[in-house]
């Protein structure tokens, strides 16, 4: 893959020909201990419960888990249609070895 490494509001993307470059494919989040693919907040949230994360309600637009051993801040949007890869990474980033972003 060849291209230009762009940096534009705090995130990198690789740019191709002048577009950004996309692989057409749906970014999944995957629990690694289990393989299994996360399809809605009701399973993500019993997979961040069992981490030590908790449901933080100051916010009534975004659905928010904090841990209190930390100072992270999950925060997604209340619908899971709008879920994106940004999220997925975010996620990622905070529970190290516990999840990981799949091409689907």
């Amino acid at each position: 893959m060849s291209g230009v490494w762009v940096f534009k509001n705090g995130v990198v993307r690789l740019v191709e020909n002048g577009a950004e470059c996309s692989s057409g494919r749906r970014k999944v989040l995957v629990h690694v201990p289990t393989n299994e693919v996360i399809t809605s907040y009701a399973e993500l949230e019993g997979k961040l419960s069992s981490l030590g994360w908790e449901r933080y309600y100051d916010d009534p637009d975004l659905l928010q888990f904090h841990k209190r051993s930390t100072v992270h801040l999950i925060s997604l949007p209340k619908d899971f249609n709008r879920f994106k890869s940004m999220h997925m990474y975010d996620i990622v980033v905070k529970n190290r070895n516990m999840f990981e972003v799949r091409d689907m």
